[in-house]
This record gives C-alpha cells, structure tokens and sequence, in this order.
C-alpha cells in the first residue's frame, strides 16, 4: 500500500527500546552491581562500534548495552536506601529544598515534592533523597515557592518497597520518591526563592484572575473548570465535578499534557508565522521559549514538561528538516525525556501520552488513508467537473474517515490504559473523545487569548474569550453527563493478574511496529492484529465490576 504516512524511519528506536527494557529489568529483575553494569554497558558499546560492519553482531552489542544503560540509570535514579525499609516511622527536622508544590484548595497546608539537603547526624544518609512532604501552615503563613528551602519537621517514614498498585504511594515510588514527611510544619525558612521562582508565582496569580474575568460571579463552576483546562489546577473543581470526568475517563482533558501544549504551540507558531516566515530558525526559537515560560508558569508538571519537549521536537523536524521525520521526532524527544528522567516511564502519563501519540502514527494515519483511498465520493470525476456541493461532501468525508481512524486507534490505547491504572473500561470515551476534543481545543484558544488579551490590558476581549470558553466548557459537560448515563459507557474493571497490563502493553506497541515495518499488507493481517490483540486481552485477561 502506497502512503504518505507509511515508510518514515526512527533510527533511534536502536536505543529507545533497549533503554526502556533496561528500566524494566531494572525495577523487576535482579541486579548486578552497578559499576559492573556501567563497566559492561560502555564494553558493550566500544564493541558496538567496532561492528558496525556486521548487522546482526552490531544489533546484538548495541542492544544489550543500552539494556544495561537502562538498568543502571534506574538504579541512580531511584536510589533507594535498603536499611530504611524495616525502620519505623519517627520524628526527624530536616532542611528541604522545595522542587514542587500541588495545588490544595485547603489553605492551612501545603504538600509537595522536594529534596533533602545534607545536614548533620542522625539524617546525614538522607542527603539529596527525593521527599514528600505534607505540612500544616500556621495563620497568614504563606505556601514555600519551589526553590526555596525551608526547616520542616514531622513524621519520616519510607515508602514500601512494593506499594499497592494505583495508589498514592505508588505514584510517588513511580517519580522516584522514597520518604514522605507528613504530619508536619515548617519551623524556619532556610533559603528565599529565587526571582525567576516569584515571577511565575505572580504570573500565575494574574492568570487566575483574567481567566475569572465576565463570569466568575455568574458561573463560578464554569470558572474553575476553565482555571483546570488552561492551568492545570484539577483542586478548583467540585467533588461533583471530580467524580463525573474521572468516571467518565475524561479528566485528562484538564491535565496540561500533549493536546493543551500542541493546540498553544501551533497558536505561538501561527501568529508568529506573519513577522518572522522568513526566518524559520528565529521564529522556532522565539515560539519555544514562550512556550516553556508558559509551561514553567503554570507549574512545569511531568506531563506538561513531557509534552513540551514532544512539541519543540516535532516542530522543531518541520522547521528545520525537510522533509520532516515526526516519528523520528517523537522517538527522540522520547530518549531525551528517559534519559533526564528515566523513572517517567512507570508513569500513567508517560504510557498514554507517547502509546497514544504512536499509535496516532502508526495505526491511525495509514488507516484514514486507507479507507479514503477505497472508497471517495466521486473520485473518478475531475475535480474541475465537480459541483460545489461535492467538493463539501468529500471534504466531509476526507475529514471523517480521518478522525474516525485517529479515534479508533488512539482508542485501543486508552481501553488498556484506563483498566491498568485507573480500574475503568470506556468502551463509550471512542464517541466521547471525538465530540470532546474539538470542544477543548477551542476552549485552549480561547483561554490562550484571554491571558494575551488580560496581560495587554483589554479586558473586554478577555472577557469576551472567558464567555466563548464557558459556553464550549458548558457542553462538555453535558456531553459528560449524557456520556455516563448511557448503561456499559463505562464499566469498572481490572486484571485478573497484575502484569497483564504491561504485558498487553508491549504487545500492543510490538504489533504496531511490526505492522508498520509491513506497511499493514493484507497477507501479514492487514490492520487486524492491534484489534485482535485488544480484543483478546479485555475478553480473557480483565474482571468486570
């Protein structure tokens, strides 16, 4: 089969795969010790290179020196100290640095994530541990701003060494946490954040209040679900609001991950595009550095941060490459992100945005144009001949044949994803997402022109912006409830075992692969074997209820 979408090369999967089965067997598998493995890991890719004559031999070498790479970045990363475990929790005063804090909608406290300074005995061990913390503020004592650092004193205790899947617990072990201190307060600041920390602290305080603009004091619930989608701020919604687009699958829509950062980077480069089309470099430039300050502002989440290194990849391939490789784009942004922060790919995010994303590439491109190329309203009539109202039609159907493609792939993914990590099946998310999507693109804009319009003083574009924000945001949710009301939209649901997730996983990604190396022929299956695999995989490996 003939395809645009088909035959694009991603070398670096060379390193990519290897790399993330390392991780894997780093976290699951016995290990060796790891100057044994760095030592093995830098033998094994010396002899690589000196192979590069012989495929298979080169193969072999390069693939189990990135597996080792993997499993020796994991177990840096992790850093797990194994005399904690069997340690009661006790009280301890430690110095913090503050790398992240989570939004509470409870102003006496503040949680976050940090890392422990060295300090004197009996916590000198502790030094440079990643912690989270959970500590109560006293009356006008206000929340620390990462950078800074601040005496805290509470309750210390490790994490289990093998915490209950889909739990708190486990999302911390999965960014590489290993102690919390709870129960808490901050007895002294140590350090005051840098300027830089504050700017975004302020930044983010005045995109509150123009996204507030013409309908917080009519529609306060509409306001918040705006602040959610533009800034990532999930606390202001209702306990209502939480439960509906949790159970609905939904609420990745109001996390700052791949669709809000792709629609605000495609926004910076259009208008960008007029003043500076004739420096394509400049014009790169200039939009990722707006882009990270925005991603920076509203509080650089993993996801955010993941999702900005895909688009300055991807835009970075169409302005700079031509022709421009968006597999190979995707895989390197990949490699970059598991090697600055390999323990993300435990992550929930990590497996929806990238599997996601791939099988956008993989499966649903070619299968759009498949079925567009089987069958076109009057495709053996000149373009020329045709009538106004046919070009309508089949632009229609062009455009519906794609999306619906894009849909059903990007689908197979979330089935899996939304049983392993969050114990739901939504058979019912492939018409929910497809009406969803668009609607929360045009509140990204929208929302995106409200702050330019707040932060350049015309408020009555701002608030005319919040308005058509609000009224996109109110059919979401009708189109959430409607949704959830439909019996077997969404099912609860988990794997009978454990691993069947991952398991089901990597097969999915393996037959994605392997299709498109194949080009979807016909005689390897066509496009069957994702769906077959998923198929197969909820019929005999999930519990429903």
């Amino acid at each position: 089969m003939s395809s645009r979408s088909l035959g694009h090369r991603a070398p670096l999967l060379w390193l990519v795969l290897p790399f993330m089965a390392g991780l894997v067997t780093g976290r699951y598998g016995a290990l060796m010790n790891l100057r044994w493995m760095l030592a093995g890991a830098l033998i094994l890719a010396v002899c690589a290179w000196f192979a590069a004559q012989r495929i298979l031999w080169w193969a072999v070498l390069l693939s189990g020196a990135m597996v080792l790479a993997g499993a020796s970045s994991y177990a840096i990363h992790r850093m797990r100290l194994p005399e904690w475990d069997d340690r009661p929790p006790r009280e301890a005063r430690l110095t913090l640095r503050v790398d992240r804090t989570f939004p509470q909608s409870d102003a006496k406290k503040v949680t976050g994530l940090g890392r422990v300074k060295p300090s004197d005995a009996p916590w000198h061990e502790l030094a440079g541990q990643r912690i989270y913390f959970s500590l109560a503020l006293r009356k006008g004592e206000a929340a620390p701003l990462p950078t800074s650092e601040i005496s805290a004193i509470g309750v210390l205790a490790a994490l289990p060494k093998a915490p209950e899947p889909n739990s708190f617990e486990s999302y911390l072990d999965d960014v590489g946490i290993n102690f919390r201190l709870q129960r808490g307060r901050i007895v002294a600041a140590v350090r005051p954040p840098t300027l830089y920390a504050r700017f975004c602290a302020a930044a983010v305080a005045q995109f509150r209040v123009i996204l507030a603009l013409g309908i917080e004091s009519k529609r306060p619930e509409l306001a918040a679900l705006l602040r959610a989608m533009i800034l990532g701020e999930t606390h202001e919604l209702s306990a209502e609001q939480q439960t509906l687009f949790r159970d609905s699958g939904t609420m990745h829509l109001f996390a700052i991950s791949g669709m809000n950062i792709a629609v605000l980077a495609a926004a910076l480069q259009a208008v960008l595009l007029q003043p500076l089309r004739r420096w394509p470099p400049v014009k790169f430039a200039l939009g990722t550095a707006l882009l990270w300050l925005f991603v920076d502002i509203t509080g650089a989440a993993p996801s955010a941060v993941r999702a900005f290194a895909m688009a300055v990849f991807v835009q970075g391939a169409l302005a700079l490459w031509q022709p421009a490789g968006i597999l190979a784009a995707l895989v390197a942004s990949a490699l970059l992100v598991l090697v600055l922060a390999p323990l993300q790919f435990f992550s929930a995010s990590f497996v929806m945005s990238y599997g996601i994303v791939a099988t956008l590439l993989l499966l649903g491109l070619p299968l759009g144009e498949t079925w567009i190329a089987r069958w076109t309203p009057w495709a053996a009539l000149p373009r020329v001949t045709r009538r106004w109202w046919q070009h309508k039609v089949s632009d229609a159907w062009r455009w519906t044949a794609a999306a619906l493609a894009v849909g059903i792939s990007t689908t197979l993914v979330g089935l899996l994803t939304g049983v392993q990590y969050f114990g739901l099946l939504t058979p019912g998310s492939l018409v929910t997402n497809l009406a969803l999507i668009p609607a929360a693109g045009v509140v990204t804009l929208s929302g995106f022109a409200a702050l330019v319009f707040g932060l350049t003083g015309w408020n009555g574009g701002a608030i005319f912006c919040n308005h058509a924000s609000a009224v996109a945001l109110l059919c979401i949710e009708r189109v959430v409830r409607l949704g959830v009301a439909v019996p077997g939209a969404f099912v609860p649901a988990r794997f009978t075992v454990t691993w069947m997730g991952g398991v089901a996983l990597a097969a999915l990604g393996t037959s994605l692969m392997a299709g498109y190396a194949l080009g979807w022929r016909r005689t390897a299956g066509g496009f069957w074997p994702p769906f077959v695999l998923v198929a197969a995989a909820l019929i005999f490996g999930v519990k429903f209820g």
